[in-house]
């Protein structure tokens, strides 16, 4: 009995597999819950690097290793299977995501955003729009309440949603645009959720990209994120899932 166990332990960790997966930042903690669940599942250990959507993007065009994409947008995965960087028929909505404007100090964001035309702060966080799609979205939402043009001299930009989490979370900037996700399971500070018709749908879709095509490893964590352990997970950060 003891000999089977061990050829079975074997087995499992033979078949066993790295699998390097590129994280938009706004799914930094979700991302992190599914990948242990994955590998708890399947034995598979996932390789996890966090960041802008647009900065991988570039990382991917260049031959960086990913297996795997998980943008904060449909653009650039769609790029990249049109440039067969990415596996045809692997592309898919795996969130859609919600922006909101959030302040680590309370009461400073009401709940219909009108602090925007207020204006009463001097600094106002985005991710950079070039590179973040909720950064992109920040702006489209300040365009579409009149305000862009006036606030623009309040702007910092951070290189990433979790930069732009942080500027805001020390302080550095009164307020900021942030993802729901971030925000979503604590009650720090205060928040208005931007109501979706302000902004371009975020439509989150990950990839299998070329370098995992044949990696079991890394086509069995594409198959997982559809899974509803992972939806499950998805879903609890304030996500939706179609």
């Amino acid at each position: 009995m003891t000999a089977i166990l061990c050829l079975s332990a074997f087995s499992a960790s033979a078949f066993a597999g790295d699998v390097q997966v590129a994280v938009a930042a706004n799914f930094t903690q979700p991302a992190k819950e599914i990948a242990a669940a994955f590998e708890t599942k399947t034995g598979h250990h996932v390789i996890m690097s966090f960041g802008s959507s647009g900065a991988f993007y570039s990382q991917i065009q260049q031959g960086a290793p990913f297996e795997v994409f998980l943008s904060a947008d449909a653009e650039r995965p769609t790029r990249l299977e049109a440039e067969t960087l990415g596996v045809k028929g692997t592309r898919f909505v795996y969130a859609y995501g919600t922006l909101a404007l959030w302040s680590a100090t309370p009461g400073l964001v009401d709940g219909k955003g009108t602090v925007l035309k207020k204006g009463n702060f001097q600094h106002i966080a985005i991710a950079d729009p070039a590179t973040a799609p909720y950064g992109l979205a920040a702006v489209e939402t300040m365009k579409k309440l009149g305000l862009y043009d006036t606030l623009s001299p309040k702007i910092v930009k951070g290189s990433s949603i979790a930069q732009t989490y942080g500027f805001i979370d020390s302080g550095s900037a009164e307020l900021g645009f942030v993802a729901l996700s971030q925000i979503y399971k604590q009650n720090k500070g205060s928040r208005w959720i931007v109501p979706a018709a302000v902004y371009t749908p975020i439509d989150q879709q990950a990839i299998l990209l070329t370098p995992g095509a044949n990696d079991p490893a890394a086509k069995a964590y594409i198959a997982f994120l559809k899974s509803p352990e992972a939806v499950k997970i998805i879903k609890s950060y304030g996500y939706a899932v179609h």
